[in-house]
């Protein structure tokens, strides 16, 4: 089993014509994380047929009035609410199995929590391509079977992604491809955002899971670690300010508030470890730090395990979640009072020790001292220093009990040895301590020992997704530049025009990049007599494409056909305000951000008349999506039932239309 869950080794590059690209891991392979994500895949499949089912059992019962179906309506409608709990379970009990994204490598810490990946189905969509390019482009869709062939290579290798950087890019160049995607095949009624979404919230997965298989025994691990958590977090906070409106709950704005805190205290909590992993001297000022780091770390648990109680992310988090974020919290702040307690009874002010160093430090380690104690008179005083330093043993010894308490009431929790180890552990520890040093008359003359202030020396954040540091190119590209040739625009079917050049005179001039216009036509050149308008788009001559040449380039080629008769292709544009009609508010590539995912459309009439209102157009959640079509699965909760609605009859259909959210995520 170990070695199924070794980190799979980076596929070599393969030549697809004239371009590379990386592949993923073998699908087939029966490793841990690979059966993991099957497992899952066939739940949420279960878990969208119990909820369609329930969804029709109560629509039947709103509709009935015979009293006897009412209640067989009624009898199935438990069964189903009890086969949708079970599964609901199951699910949670697959989101919590942490093992097998854990590092190979034995060690004494506390998991970390990955998340799992969105699941996609084999979709065959060169069809529809094939047909949009001949109807919107009026091109052969069987030139671009390299490119669709690529682009699906594409899809399919980011169903598995290595576990590494490579895994990483490979899934941000096709973000970036499902850009030019967007552009060349999505007319602006139609978009693609639950792809991009799904793709995101994939990257963000996989930085987790790199992050929970970094080696925690070593420096560089760490930092690698609280590097790939950071990231995770960048890339989750990206998704939710982005995209308002998502097709599962777990990709909510709510929810994902809740899992940037949860990246950023493990993060924090990496933290931690890198500082302790050297080991940890019994020295007063090291004491202080450590002390003050594990109060940080307890405070963003403190935090999260807050934010995971809040409705409704309460009933959507996995309760094993929201457990072992309590435990951790519990467990850091016992540490830090253990760690108090440890500097305060075995330390005493010696002669010649810098004394305002420390009163400093213990003064800064107390957001305000108990009643009747300063801190150089405590660091002066030996029973003060013990009474104070016993406080905190048993204020330790409380948070460790509390701790291990949470993680009993947790069936997912307890079946964790390495936790209930550490726990144990560090409990007995903090116990003993507090045992050595006891007195009878401890319990009358305790005081309760004082919170402490959390203090780190490398603050976690959110590092943003640089996805400009990926380079990835438009497979089509062949059918010209994003700038004219793209699904948002319309334009003529290409026109011949032969012409010939009256004393090396062509009559026009060209203007513009890539694609050149046709300038300045004299309207009795020849060129105008067989067709040509100012304005048109060369799009080839004497059959070599111009689409991507510049005015030099093209004026070249011209000039070395005048002695011939000159075939021109051209084009005009049918619309030029087209590409404005609709107003859509979402991700396309080069816009950093955007506020709504709700598109609005201008009515046709609205030229004329601006007094009519906006009429709103589907929402993101009923993009790409059919008659009967349900939201995507949620990899961490169950899953709503989709709301039936009209089809609506396209002129053009969209290329991806047949990717329905069930089967397919991104």
């Amino acid at each position: 089993m170990t070695d199924a869950l070794l980190p799979a080794a980076p596929q070599p590059l393969e030549k697809e014509g004239d371009g590379y690209f990386r592949k993923g891991c073998n699908p087939l392979a029966q490793t841990g994380r690979s059966k993991l994500q099957n497992q899952r895949a066939a739940l949420n499949q279960q878990i969208l047929k119990a909820v369609r089912m329930r969804t029709g059992a109560e629509n039947l019962l709103k509709a009935a009035t015979n009293q006897k179906v009412r209640e067989q309506v009624r009898l199935e409608l438990s069964f189903v609410n009890s086969d949708l709990q079970v599964l609901k379970e199951e699910l949670e009990g697959l989101n919590i199995s942490l093992g097998v994204y854990q590092s190979t490598e034995e060690a004494f810490m506390i998991p970390l929590i990955p998340l799992g990946l969105k699941e996609t189905k084999d979709v065959d969509f060169s069809l529809v391509l094939k047909d949009f390019i001949l109807e919107h482009y009026s091109e052969d869709g069987y030139l671009y079977e390299d490119e669709i062939a690529d682009l699906t290579d594409l899809r399919q290798a980011c169903r598995t992604p290595s576990r590494d950087e490579a895994g990483v890019e490979l899934l941000m160049s096709y973000f970036i491809q499902l850009g030019f995607v967007e552009s060349r095949f999505f007319p602006p009624t139609r978009q693609m955002g639950i792809m991009f979404t799904c793709v995101l919230f994939n990257i963000g997965a996989l930085y987790t899971q790199i992050g929970t298989r970094c080696n925690r025994q070593t420096e560089a691990g760490l930092e690698s670690a609280v590097d790939a958590f950071q990231r995770a977090a960048g890339i989750l906070n990206y998704l939710k300010e982005t995209f308002t409106h998502t097709p599962s709950y777990d990709m909510s704005p709510a929810m994902l508030s809740v899992l940037v805190k949860m990246m950023l205290a493990q993060a924090q909590e990496s933290v931690f470890e890198k500082i302790c992993l050297p080991g940890i001297q019994n020295e007063f000022f090291m004491l202080v730090k450590v002390a003050q780091e594990a109060a940080k770390v307890a405070e963003v648990y403190r935090q999260l395990h807050a934010a995971m109680s809040q409705a409704p992310v309460k009933e959507n988090i996995p309760y094993s979640w929201a457990s072992l974020a309590c435990v951790k919290a519990y467990h850091y702040g016992a540490l830090a009072h253990y760690f108090t307690a440890t500097l305060l009874i075995d330390h005493q002010l010696k002669p010649g020790a810098d004394e305002d160093h420390q009163e400093k430090c213990l003064s800064q380690l107390y957001d305000h001292m108990p009643e009747g104690l300063t801190p150089l008179a405590t660091l002066k005083n030996g029973h003060q220093r013990r009474q104070l330093g016993k406080s905190h043993l048993r204020r330790a010894v409380a948070y460790h009990e509390e701790s291990m308490r949470e993680a009993g009431l947790c069936k997912k929790l307890r079946n964790i040895e390495v936790l209930q180890e550490v726990l144990s552990v560090a409990h007995q520890r903090s116990r003993l301590k507090f045992n050595q040093h006891q007195e009878a008359d401890d319990l009358l003359n305790l005081f309760e020992a004082p919170d402490i202030i959390s203090k780190t020396e490398q603050e976690v954040e959110i590092i943003p997704p640089q996805f400009s540091k990926v380079t990835a190119t438009d497979f089509f590209q062949k059918l010209g530049p994003l700038s004219v040739f793209s699904a948002n625009k319309r334009w003529t079917p290409p026109r011949s025009i032969c012409f010939t050049a009256e004393e090396e005179d062509l009559g026009f001039t060209l203007r513009g990049n890539s694609p050149v216009q046709v300038h300045f036509l004299d309207p009795y050149c020849s060129a105008a007599l067989a067709g040509a308008k100012e304005g048109d788009y060369i799009v080839s001559i004497q059959d070599v494409d111009c689409k991507w040449l510049t005015v030099s380039e093209v004026m070249k080629l011209l000039k070395s056909s005048v002695e011939d008769n000159i075939e021109m292709k051209v084009v005009s544009l049918l619309d030029s305000t087209s590409s404005v009609h609709s107003k859509c508010a979402t991700y396309s590539v080069g816009m950093q951000k955007t506020y709504s995912m709700i598109c609005l459309s201008i009515d046709d009439d609205d030229k004329i008349d601006k007094t009519k209102k906006i009429s709103k157009k589907l929402s993101f959640l009923s993009w790409g999506t059919n008659k009967n079509r349900q939201k995507s699965a949620s990899t961490l909760c169950l899953p709503s039932a989709g709301v039936t609605r009209p089809q609506v009859k396209k002129k053009l259909p969209s290329p991806f239309s047949l990717l329905n959210s069930d089967s397919s995520l991104y």
